[in-house]
């Protein structure tokens, strides 16, 4: 059982760049809190139509491949509900027009919790850049979680299509260097793993990534004692 005592929350909506960015990042506590009843909603914001090393790879196939091998990961851990926003992939930018549909979403699905990449970032551990595309969504995602979905004149439009305004209680940000929630996640880490497998376009070597990623997750449980653990900047927004 876990050990964390975090609450589980009735809905959860995760929003990432590209198909796989939530396998890597929070798939493990995203199925935690399904079982416990949870209700998730995922919203990729690309449909990852550049993510091939084949300079031959046509990018509208790409992209129907990348969005089969998403919505086969999300109903591997339960997730019922996957979107895809269609913006151009490398070219993910912060703009006003983009928040409005992010907080479409916000305001039609009410969640507690937000997850989405930390914008903060540059640099992940000093290990790698952290994706340009990763950035934008994450900080496009906080500026619609506050103040936008909060105040309903923010987006009229959205009232008179019966959507009100929404206030999110929690932001989960992953691929932070300023991690302050490891969650538990010991008892889904073969279930994150499982569903980040259906993004067989990404791999040469799976194993290889299982592999990494065991070992990743079981030194970020060591800290707490955990089996294996995710971590995030967790924001708990005034309500």
């Amino acid at each position: 059982m876990p050990t964390d005592r975090l609450p589980t929350p009735e809905r959860v909506l995760v929003v990432a760049a590209h198909p796989d960015d939530i396998e890597f990042g929070a798939a493990g506590t995203v199925a935690r809190w399904i079982s416990e009843g949870a209700e998730a909603h995922y919203l990729l914001l690309t449909s990852g139509d550049k993510g091939s090393d084949d300079p031959q790879a046509d990018p509208a196939t790409l992209a129907a491949t990348r969005e089969a091998e998403q919505r086969a990961a999300a109903a591997e851990i339960g997730v019922a509900h996957v979107d895809f926003l269609g913006e151009p992939d490398g070219q993910v930018e912060s703009s006003l027009r983009l928040r409005e549909r992010i907080t479409r979403a916000i305001r039609a699905f009410r969640p507690e919790v937000v997850m989405t990449h930390d914008p903060t970032v540059l640099f992940v551990n000093n290990e790698w850049v952290n994706h340009p595309d990763h950035r934008a969504a994450g900080l496009v995602v906080v500026d619609a979680v506050f103040p936008t979905a909060r105040d309903p004149l923010n987006f009229p439009e959205h009232l008179a299509a019966g959507l009100g305004a929404w206030k999110v209680a929690e932001l989960f940000l992953w691929s932070t260097n300023e991690a302050n929630q490891l969650v538990d996640i010991g008892a889904t880490l073969d279930r994150k793993i499982a569903a980040l497998a259906h993004h067989a376009s990404q791999f040469r070597d799976f194993a290889e990534t299982d592999r990494w990623l065991r070992r990743g997750a079981e030194e970020l449980g060591e800290r707490a004692g955990y089996a294996a653990a995710e971590g995030f900047r967790r924001v708990m927004l005034a309500r």
